[in-house]
């Protein structure tokens, strides 16, 4: 990796100097106008090339928050996390590459996602030590909840008004991360953490703002709307983690709850309007592409120098190539979560050849993009695979497999990143039975489920840790098969797409 922090200096500095003096428009008759720049759930996607050219691209979005604060230095530039892992560009670096592209793009605080665990806590705590800005949660503490892993909020002032951000990560974290990547930290409860502190803020400061990696999803464990109603002293939330497109935000109560989705493909913008020191109006809209570039007008020159350096890097590596395939195979976000696909299949036909396993299980959640049709490289397998998983193997009796199906589709109809595609079986799902329920007919290899009889089951190092919340599965692994991506190179070279039609789940 090349050492970025000499350069970085050079190219803030100049880009410091040439900006003219901030035109101080925020204090109106009506009163002091705060601006919330915002971002969530950018999953590494930094260049107006990703996902097919629907991602704005780091460098605008620069563009446009360091125009902002150029045109009224009362500005706020906030990320609610899942930002440090997602693309072989980022990956390659364990973050570093995206820490230094943060710093380069006028940011002011951050809460960590889940995702922003997948190369350990450890790292994630060197990560934010890169940062010149601080990475915040107020319910993220040392193992032994002793004390803060980061600090819990900022207060900021503009023009008399005092603003505090609040970080809060979601608890499920604990298991969706791999769980080994949080052994040394722990996550207690946003509510609880929530009450300590914003009445002792709101008896000091005019807005409160959360900064909340906890979304809105039924199937979460919490969620922002959850925590608004129960902690209505919150003015704001700036969201993430359920990828939610609000264009006007959320009322609850009287707090504002604000998403821009996923992938950098909008700006978050809100509007804050405080009088006497109360809050008169907010305000909130997203800024598409056409937005985003007329409020910037240029890209920032940093961001896309450090961009083009780090794409020199990587780009042997993405560019090899490892198998060709027919067809494109999908990894959209509710086909993968809610049901059997063929991406899915594919992967799980891998890993149980590989292995010799009797049966193996994949968790949508894992799939994070779609296999193009045509030539496919490292990069686009990476792209896929992500998160540094291995294939390994394990025993397990039937009954603690079929308690694992049950697991898989509790959710449904709503979208679960446990929800698992299955090699060398098949079963039936009611979603309208009760929760444990659900599945039914149950056949590996083609023989009637025996819950006395063991199975060798494959599956990855994520799901083994108890991730997705399979806690029936956490055990030492029976043996180790290397990296998926790997895995799912080698079959799909040499096998191809033979036989991944789905079919194997029958949903009644």
């Amino acid at each position: 990796m090349f050492d970025w922090r000499s350069k970085t200096t050079t190219v803030m500095l100049g880009i410091l100097l040439a900006l003219p003096l901030p035109v101080y428009a925020s204090v109106q008759k009506d009163g002091v106008h705060i601006t919330v720049l915002h971002t969530n759930d950018m999953h590494a996607r930094v260049q107006n090339t990703d996902d097919e050219g629907k991602t704005i691209g780091l460098d605008w979005l620069a563009g446009a928050i360091w125009a902002q604060k150029e045109a009224d230095e009362d500005t706020l530039a906030l990320d609610a996390g899942d930002t440090f892992h997602g693309t072989t560009l980022i990956n390659i670096s364990r973050g570093s590459n995206m820490a230094m592209l943060m710093n380069l793009s006028g940011y002011d605080a951050m809460t960590p996602g889940n995702h922003d665990f997948n190369f350990g806590s450890q790292r994630l705590v060197e990560l934010a030590r890169m940062l010149n800005f601080p990475v915040l949660s107020a319910n993220l503490l040392d193992k032994d909840q002793k004390q803060y892993i980061f600090r819990p909020y900022k207060s900021y002032e503009f023009n008399g008004v005092k603003v505090a951000v609040v970080g809060l990560t979601t608890p499920e974290t604990a298991y969706k991360t791999n769980p080994l990547n949080v052994q040394e930290v722990s996550f207690t409860n946003p509510i609880d953490a929530a009450k300590s502190l914003v009445p002792k803020l709101r008896a000091t400061h005019d807005v409160v703002i959360g900064l909340m990696h906890m979304g809105i999803d039924k199937s979460s464990v919490m969620t922002s709307e959850q925590i608004a109603k129960a902690v209505p002293g919150f003015d704001l939330v700036i969201d993430g983690h359920s990828h939610s497109v609000l264009p006007k935000g959320l009322k609850v109560g009287k707090t504002l709850i604000c998403q821009t989705g996923w992938h950098g493909y909008a700006l978050g913008r809100v509007e804050l309007v405080v009088k006497d020191h109360k809050l008169r109006k907010v305000q909130a809209s997203l800024l598409d592409r056409e937005g985003v570039e007329k409020l910037a007008q240029k890209p920032d020159e940093g961001v896309a120098q450090a961009l083009q350096e780090i794409n020199l890097q990587v780009e042997k590596e993405k560019n090899t190539l490892v198998a060709e395939s027919p067809r494109e195979l999908s990894a959209e976000r509710k086909l993968v979560r809610t049901g059997e696909s063929e991406l899915g299949n594919l992967t799980a036909d891998a890993i149980r050849q590989a292995s010799g396993a009797d049966v193996a299980l994949v968790n949508g959640g894992s799939l994070r993009h779609s296999l193009p049709q045509g030539q496919v490289t490292r990069g686009a397998v990476l792209d896929i695979f992500p998160f540094n998983n291995r294939v390994v193997t394990l025993v397990v009796d039937g009954k603690t497999l079929k308690s694992a199906l049950e697991l898989s589709v509790q959710h449904l109809p709503e979208t679960y990143g446990g929800f698992l595609c299955v090699s060398g079986m098949s079963f039936t799902v009611d979603a309208k039975a009760p929760q444990g329920k659900r599945v039914s007919e149950v056949k590996v290899q083609g023989n009637p489920l025996v819950e006395e009889k063991n199975y060798t089951v494959a599956t990855n190092d994520f799901i083994l840790a108890g991730g997705d919340g399979y806690t029936m599965l956490k055990m030492k692994a029976a043996g180790d098969y290397g990296p998926v991506e790997d895995v799912f190179s080698n079959y799909l070279r040499t096998n191809g797409l033979q036989g991944i039609e789905v079919g194997r789940i029958t949903m009644k």
